[in-house]
């Protein structure tokens, strides 16, 4: 596999003022009112174009894996778009692996916005284009679904580049976060949902994780179930070579339950770990730049951009 060094970052442009957001839907279906949609973005000085697969459904997925890859691709190559928004995760992002056109990825460079199941989108990008993407809000859960600042605040100062080189990735002062092994560690931002990092090793969307900031979150997963996951990481040699780990939302898993497996797993490993932090499947879903270099200060309960996110 190539490795993102090797590639070389590559930033998207940050969005200009009226943006088109894209509205693709490359895993599971859902019901999408389309005036709310337009009406949302309107309101916030933008414009938003829906793909054909958004209103079609074939059982867990959101059309037929062909429709689903021709929206992603439409998207990338369509100049008046200016970012991709994923309508929801569920399952179906893996089944479109293997027929990306990174070629042209490459060449039209787009934030990709979502979570949970397009982590394997996030993780396969990242690793043949080097492209910086954002494991933020989704339409239909997130911003449609009224959820609590900073999901909508911190994923449009991202995106609109008011989140700058030295500055801190703010995190809602109300959810403690919790130093579970403290230091200081630099690094690019990874990961991603837990479940999907497991299912994607040995593939073209394997993470790379020598030299990252691993971040983790997942859903519906029990305790005993986090620890094969992390297990099958630590087997597949991908927690070597991590300089720190950022602990996003595990629902229904308190820290206070997640504190003893996340000592066993990564204390003997020397790296900083902060858990806590409200990213995924959670209320708020804090945006966070996947592939951008960081600074995680776990006993600081910080995390700081060390990059720009967009090209000048």
């Amino acid at each position: 596999m190539n490795s993102p060094e090797s590639i070389g970052s590559r930033l998207p442009a940050a969005l200009p003022g009226d943006a088109c957001f894209a509205i693709v839907a490359p895993a599971g279906p859902a019901r999408l009112d389309a005036q709310k949609a337009s009406q949302w973005f309107a309101e916030r000085g933008y414009r938003c174009r829906l793909y054909p697969g958004v209103e079609q459904a074939q059982g867990y997925l959101a059309g037929t894996d062909q429709q689903r890859l021709d929206d992603l691709h439409a998207a990338f190559a369509d100049p008046a778009v200016d970012a991709i928004l994923c309508m929801r995760g569920g399952y179906g992002s893996m089944r479109l692996l293997d027929k990306l056109d990174f070629e042209l990825i490459r060449r039209h460079p787009k934030p990709l916005i979502g979570y949970s199941d397009i982590t394997a989108l996030h993780t396969a990008i990242y690793r043949h284009t080097g492209l910086l993407t954002f494991h933020g809000g989704m339409l239909n859960a997130d911003l449609l679904g009224a959820k609590l600042q900073p999901t909508e605040s911190s994923l449009l100062a991202q995106l609109t580049g008011r989140v700058e080189e030295g500055d801190e990735i703010a995190h809602p002062g109300e959810f403690a976060l919790s130093c579970v092994v403290p230091g200081v560690a630099s690094g690019r931002l990874l990961g991603g949902n837990l479940s999907m990092l497991g299912a994607t090793l040995g593939t073209l969307a394997e993470i790379d994780t020598q030299g990252s900031i691993l971040f983790i979150e997942d859903v519906n997963e029990p305790l005993y179930r986090v620890d094969r996951l992390l297990t099958q990481m630590r087997l597949a040699g991908k927690l070597e070579g991590v300089r720190g780990v950022l602990v996003g939302d595990f629902a229904g898993i308190t820290v206070a339950a997640m504190t003893p497996l996340l000592q066993a797993v990564f204390g003997p490993l020397g790296v900083p770990v902060l858990a806590g932090w409200r990213s995924g499947h959670c209320d708020p879903n804090v945006c966070l730049p996947l592939g951008a270099r960081v600074r995680l200060d776990s006993q600081a309960r910080s995390l700081v951009l060390a990059q720009g996110l967009f090209k000048a």
